[in-house]
């Protein structure tokens, strides 16, 4: 899988750098705990996450091995400013990347749910640590369901998965690898600006 993804990855410092692992109760607490001696641009990959992290501290589900769950670190050492659209530039890449790879049309619940069909199909977590003015690292969680196809009770109606609405298998680590490669160009405009 590693293979699989590095062939395809285009970027200067994204994901050249992976940790994949089986399992893991959450790739965004693996990141923070070790975040100062990690490398920039670090993707860590969960195939099960038993404990994932949602927003407001809720916790994110997710049927092993069907979805995309991953966190990464950014090291941008830029003003705070620079960054405050993160997110929602993140929701972005995420749409535009389902749109060019399979012409399906995805929303956006600002400024971090990604919407299929009126029901949420991800997350994303965005979690920064700043000195003064100065944005040291970021850690960003993404849980994207895509061959997902049972939910739990008390989200089954509000939940959806690429193949629940499509009826067919999707390749996640192609939908990863073209999400990298199209967010290290627009993180690289963001930061230059």
């Amino acid at each position: 899988m590693e293979e699989e993804i590095s062939k395809n990855l285009h970027t200067q410092f994204l994901g050249q750098k992976l940790i994949i692992f089986d399992e893991i109760d959450s790739t965004q607490t693996y990141i923070k705990e070790r975040a100062s001696e990690l490398q920039n641009g670090l993707v860590v990959i969960a195939k099960n996450q038993t404990a994932g992290k949602g927003t407001n501290g809720r916790v994110w589900y997710s049927e092993k091995d069907k979805n995309l769950t991953f966190s990464f670190l950014l090291k941008p050492n830029c003003n705070v400013k620079k960054i405050e659209n993160l997110t929602v530039t993140i929701a972005e890449v995420i749409v535009d990347t389902i749109k060019e790879m399979y012409g399906y049309d995805l929303g956006i619940k600002h400024p971090n749910d990604i919407i299929l069909n009126h029901k949420k199909m991800g997350g994303i977590l965005t979690e920064s640590v700043l000195c003064e003015e100065n944005v040291k690292q970021i850690v960003i969680g993404i849980g994207l369901d895509i061959n997902q196809e049972k939910f739990d009770e008390d989200i089954k109606e509000i939940a959806t998965s690429l193949k629940r609405e499509y009826k067919k298998d999707f390749d996640k680590y192609a939908i990863l690898t073209s999400f990298l490669n199209r967010f290290e160009e627009k993180y690289f405009s963001i930061i230059k600006e």
